[in-house]
């Protein structure tokens, strides 16, 4: 699967005036734990995509490959 490269503030919004400044999925009020908080209680992704269908498929796999490198980066440091 070839992921089109996005950067952060295209998958995440944080906004003072929404959610009180909790990192969100931009263009929604989803919070970014509230993914991490499904896939910890052993839902899958796409039980998180039924409860929030205002979330892309490509914000979620993008966010998680930057976690995923962010966790390499950290390792090899």
């Amino acid at each position: 699967m070839i992921l089109s490269i996005m950067t952060a503030k295209e998958i995440i919004n944080v906004d003072p005036e929404l959610m009180g400044g909790t990192p969100v999925f931009r263009g929604t009020r989803v919070p970014i734990q509230t993914l991490f908080d499904h896939l910890e209680e052993g839902d899958s992704i796409d039980i998180f995509f039924d409860d929030f269908p205002g979330v892309s498929r490509d914000q979620v796999h993008a966010l998680l490959e930057m976690a995923k490198l962010s966790v390499i980066d950290q390792a090899k440091a």
